[in-house]
């Protein structure tokens, strides 16, 4: 019993391992063109669905890509509707393993070719080129999936050594809705235990294909793995934002409804897809096509039926989390360090990617909101400082954005992605912390702006529109700066930041020649100069940050800058 039951283990074991690496070396060859797919994400419902289902087809998991939706959201990468678009595709996406499994795992005698593939595949992950080496990687994933799958099926034994265990499922089968619903809780059970849905398919697919299951009993479990599945995305919501949690309901309720008409038609359902698929439903060599067909026709009807319905499961969700009450403030952190939380080395690339951007732009509006604060007449202190507690707020959230994407891309630098993306990951590193640092400049400068106007430290006109105008020069280098943050720096790009890093650094000169002669010739106005020249040199650093990023970027996307490039 006790041989009997670590075989078992270790067959799903090995078939977990096998599907991970395969995931992750699949991860590695699509590689930025899994990231643009995520990038491409529309507004369009229908472009959600379809981005949502080639991205978990590609990761072989629902879990992953839903977990990953969610933190876009909480990221505010994404809005709420086109999550659940996205949502929906990923539903449709996770039927092609079952697809996988039921066609290669008990269609074909698959022991007799993933052995060679391994052999195949040994030589090519120590060759040197990173394609290779991926693709062996994703062949002895693939080998070692369904070895574990052939060693699940002998591990199972077969019912008519063992007629008491069908004699016990018997007994809670045949009771129509009451059968239907307790096998329903018995897949969603699985799921949640095993964290892949799968896992739970695959052992869903031995008990029919050894007999211990009929047909619609497969059915309502598979329905049940459907529930079960969502709850990945529900724990890692726990410490996101009030958006990540509405998507994660999302997910439960679009998955919970669709189970509702399927329990409610389950008789004609399963009749339907016997009577589409060849061969009988009751013999063992068809029941795991029946099945798949059962699960992909589940999960596309579903969203053909609740596609349409978009703006009302998004109010549902609202109603289910409710927005905080004003003034309270919970985490803005999607919880990756749980062990219980898949992890996707090239999408969590694309969320730390995105992340930098949203930094990026947090840096411009603090800067956009120092001019703001600067070029009022200071007659309404109160107003100036509600400015100034929002744009703390923005650098609070700047800290903490920097502090997740840095440990999303030591995570990304340490493994599981392609050469190319672990370059990218270590140039983040240093870019994100000269956003950060642009961000602190931003609210210094916001700072300095609102103690002007409290201290009544009195700028002549003509040195207040050399402020404004010198703010507008930053604020077009840090947009050609963050425009860059995501596509990568060329040489041709190199030339024009050069030149606006010099005309900020000529600025800068001028600015503050001025600003001594004014003391030099005794103006009265000694603290407001010596404000101003802070300003200036803080203005100046944000250009400095700028071409920083510029350099890191030029140099880890592409080559390293050419002699005859100004440094």
């Amino acid at each position: 019993m006790t041989v009997g039951l670590l075989s078992l283990l270790g067959s799903l074991g090995m078939f977990l391992f096998g599907m991970k690496i395969m995931s992750e070396a699949l991860q590695r060859l699509s590689g930025e063109r899994l990231r643009a797919i995520m990038r491409a994400v529309a507004s369009n419902r229908f472009a959600g669905v379809f981005t949502g289902c080639l991205v978990t087809s590609i990761i072989q998991s629902s879990s992953a890509t839903t977990v990953m939706i969610v933190s876009f959201v909480n990221a505010q990468l994404l809005r709420l509707h086109e999550a659940i678009g996205l949502i929906m595709g990923a539903n449709i996406g996770t039927t092609t393993t079952f697809w996988l499994v039921s066609f290669f795992g008990f269609k074909f005698s698959i022991s007799a070719v993933a052995l060679p593939v391994m052999g195949l595949a040994l030589p090519m992950i120590f060759i040197r080129r990173a394609f290779w080496r991926d693709l062996g990687e994703f062949l002895m994933g693939f080998g070692l999936l369904f070895l574990g799958l052939m060693f699940l099926k002998d591990s199972v034994p077969d019912i008519k050594n063992n007629p008491e265990v069908l004699a016990f499922i018997q007994a809670y089968t045949g009771s129509g809705l009451g059968s239907t619903l307790l096998f329903l809780v018995f897949g969603a059970i699985l799921t949640v235990i095993v964290q892949s849905s799968s896992v739970a398919g695959a052992i869903t697919l031995t008990m029919a294909f050894k007999g211990w299951i009929d047909f619609p009993t497969a059915c309502a479990i598979t329905l049940g793995e459907n529930i079960g599945t969502t709850i990945t995305a529900n724990l890692a919501a726990i410490g996101g934002n009030v958006e990540a949690k509405r998507a994660a309901r999302v997910h439960f309720l679009f998955n919970i409804l669709g189970v509702v008409w399927a329990v409610g038609l389950f008789s004609q359902f399963t009749g339907f897809i016997d009577w589409l698929m060849p061969g009988d439903a009751t013999a063992k060599e068809h029941m795991p096509l029946h099945m798949a067909a059962f699960h992909s026709l589940f999960n596309i009807f579903n969203t053909a039926l609740l596609i349409w319905f978009v703006p009302q499961l998004a109010r549902i969700s609202e109603r289910m989390v409710r927005a905080p009450a004003p003034g309270e403030k919970g985490r803005d952190h999607v919880g990756y360090e749980s062990p219980l939380v898949p992890h996707t080395g090239e999408l969590d690339f694309a969320e730390a990617e995105r992340n930098v951007v949203r930094v990026g732009t947090l840096g411009r509006e603090l800067l956009e909101g120092f001019g703001t604060i600067f070029d009022s007449d200071g007659s309404d202190l109160p107003a100036l400082e509600k400015r100034l507690a929002e744009l703390k707020l923005l650098e609070k959230e700047s800290d903490r954005r920097v502090v997740t994407t840095t440990q999303h891309l030591l995570a990304c630098a340490a493994g599981g992605v392609s050469e190319a993306t672990r370059v990218r990951a270590t140039t983040h590193l240093r870019v994100v912390a000269e956003l950060e640092d642009i961000c602190d400049c931003g609210y210094r400068l916001a700072v300095l702006a609102e103690r002007k106007h409290r201290k009544r430290r009195v700028l002549p006109p003509k040195t207040r529109q050399e402020i404004r105008d010198f703010t507008l020069l930053v604020l077009q280098f840090m947009e050609f700066c963050n425009a860059r943050l995501m596509t990568g720096v060329t040489a041709a790009d190199m030339e024009p930041a050069y030149q606006l890093e010099n005309q900020i650094d000529a600025f800068r000169k001028e600015l503050r020649r001025e600003s001594i002669q004014r003391i030099q010739h005794g103006a009265d106005k000694l603290k407001a100069e010596m404000l101003y020249i802070d300003i200036v040199n803080t203005l100046e650093r944000v250009g400095d940050h700028a071409l920083n990023i510029l350099q890191a970027l030029r140099h880890g996307y592409e080559s390293p800058l050419p002699p005859s490039v100004k440094n």
